[in-house]
């Protein structure tokens, strides 16, 4: 095979290389209908498809999160996805009546690659705030003890955090490391209960790692984190500020407390503030009479411990970006209104489609391929021209050698 029928064979199998890129067919799936179902822990998004879908469903962000993405195969619709309450970027916001969560999902009609086809949804489900009671150990105790058991509303109990001061009421959703916070945990206004925070944690979300902040006396565990909470006169507000911190690898941070019960008017509540020593709380809770009432009918008072039962988790979470990332832009979205998903511009990059990318290299590769060859050919035709001229340009010339100094005749 010489060189010109080399480059005409190579040429041949590039440009079919370069049609199979093009002409491959691909059959996905259409996306006809969206719905949510809120239960207590996850949301469920169901997606009904036209087709047997292949591709991954993530919260926005989270593509390479094993945990919070999953990836279908053949899934003939509906397809289900779980999206856990209290991980995988999914957020809460206090609302008048109840709270709300909220969350982007990204669906992926591709198993392996983050194409241009993807839709996001943004999903929200609103849970109603139900009156709760507690049991309190107020007992009467009388001859064969028939104890009588009150009950009193359990108060509602919520976490904010806010930018800043919480008189600017700014809650923070998407801040920067550093920024000034205050996490503010508060009870509803009664006479009834007061509270102490304990511990309290900070998670990642994604199940990979977390830090405690404040430890079961309510004392905090590294102040340079987070500092001692301040109370209020009534004991039912507790507020602590610090400056925005997250995990290396993801923007979602979620704040987690205890909040305990104790009983005002019983002495329950004597070791709130904490006083805090080396990790521990100096101050110790009174215990609190219960009146019982012995076989003679003589009124006594005995000595009860508060139920330590009486606790409440509290939680919340919010988006904390580098420095040199920009926060998203605010507007509300409606429920499951499809989005693109947002790209960050660089104005060093860019970015290309798969079928682009394929052509590009086809060409390249073509490109690199014909200045081989053409490099060969002139190689093979300057030996060639260097043997003509060595065989037919040069000549050596013979005669008979006489020297004229010796020769003489006779």
């Amino acid at each position: 095979m010489d060189a010109k029928t080399a480059v005409i064979f190579l040429l041949g199998v590039l440009a079919a290389t370069q049609a199979q890129l093009i002409q491959r067919p691909s059959k996905d799936a259409t996306i006809q209908n969206v719905r949510i179902f809120c239960n207590s822990n996850d949301i469920v998004v169901s997606i009904d498809t036209s087709d047997a879908f292949n591709g991954m469903i993530y919260p926005k962000g989270l593509s390479k999160n094993s945990s919070c993405m999953a990836e279908f195969k053949e899934q003939n619709s509906p397809v289900l996805y779980k999206l856990p309450l209290k991980s995988c970027s999914t957020m809460s916001s206090e609302m008048e009546d109840g709270i709300e969560y909220f969350n982007t999902v990204v669906v992926q009609p591709h198993r392996k690659l983050v194409t241009n086809q993807g839709r996001g949804y943004h999903i929200r489900c609103k849970y109603q705030t139900q009156e709760k009671t507690v049991t309190n150990a107020f007992n009467v105790s009388f001859v064969g003890t028939t104890p009588l058991t009150a009950t009193a509303p359990m108060p509602g109990c919520y976490m904010r955090i806010f930018a800043g001061s919480p008189a600017d009421k700014a809650v923070a959703e998407n801040v920067r490391i550093g920024d000034p916070l205050t996490m503010v945990i508060t009870l509803d206004d009664q006479e009834i209960y007061g509270m102490k925070v304990t511990d309290c944690l900070v998670r990642d979300g994604l199940g990979w790692g977390e830090q405690m902040l404040i430890n079961s006396e309510g004392c905090p565990v590294d102040y340079e984190i987070l500092g001692t909470f301040e109370y209020s006169a009534s004991k039912t507000t507790a507020a602590v500020r610090f400056q925005a911190h997250k995990f290396p690898y993801t923007s979602s941070v979620y704040y987690q407390c205890n909040v305990k019960l104790c009983i005002k008017n019983a002495g329950g509540c004597d070791d709130v503030p904490p006083v805090c020593v080396e990790g521990g709380n100096i101050l110790r809770r009174r215990r609190r009479d219960v009146a019982e009432i012995d076989g003679n009918g003589t009124l006594k008072g005995t000595e009860a411990e508060v139920d330590e039962n009486l606790t409440i988790e509290v939680f919340t979470g919010l988006y904390v970006n580098e420095d040199d990332e920009l926060p998203e832009p605010e507007g509300a979205a409606e429920t499951l209104t499809p989005i693109r998903e947002e790209i960050e511009e660089d104005p060093n990059t860019f970015c290309l489609s798969p079928k682009t990318f394929a052509i590009g290299i086809a060409i390249a590769g073509l490109i690199l391929m014909v200045a081989v060859i053409a490099a060969i050919l002139i190689l093979i035709s300057r030996r060639r021209r260097r043997k003509e001229d060595s065989t037919t340009g040069s000549s050596i010339y013979s005669s008979p050698y006489t020297n004229t100094a010796y020769s003489h005749s006779s």
